[in-house]
């Protein structure tokens, strides 16, 4: 299960909990596509305890789309240098 808590105060902020898996994914992008063009967005990722592999493409995605990902572990950072083709 995915926890999605909005809220705003010059960016938008996403606060995310739980387990991000692809089924999560389609109901996020809709949640995003609803934001005004001008709004910074950032998802914070604090509370994360597990993502698959399509979140891993999905919040690559996003950061090249210039979201900010707030709070990644270490661990998901590193898969998405790894997709990248990094190191």
């Amino acid at each position: 299960m995915l926890r999605i808590r909005r809220s705003a105060n010059g960016q938008v902020i996403f606060k995310l909990s739980g387990r991000m898996g692809l089924e999560h994914i389609a109901e996020l992008e809709t949640l995003l596509k609803s934001e005004p063009n001008d709004r910074h967005i950032v998802l914070d990722l604090k509370d994360v305890t597990l993502v698959g592999q399509d979140a891993i493409t999905f919040l690559k995605k996003c950061e090249t789309e210039n979201m900010t990902l707030k709070n990644c572990a270490a661990y998901i950072r590193e898969w998405i240098t790894r997709q990248r083709g990094g190191s």
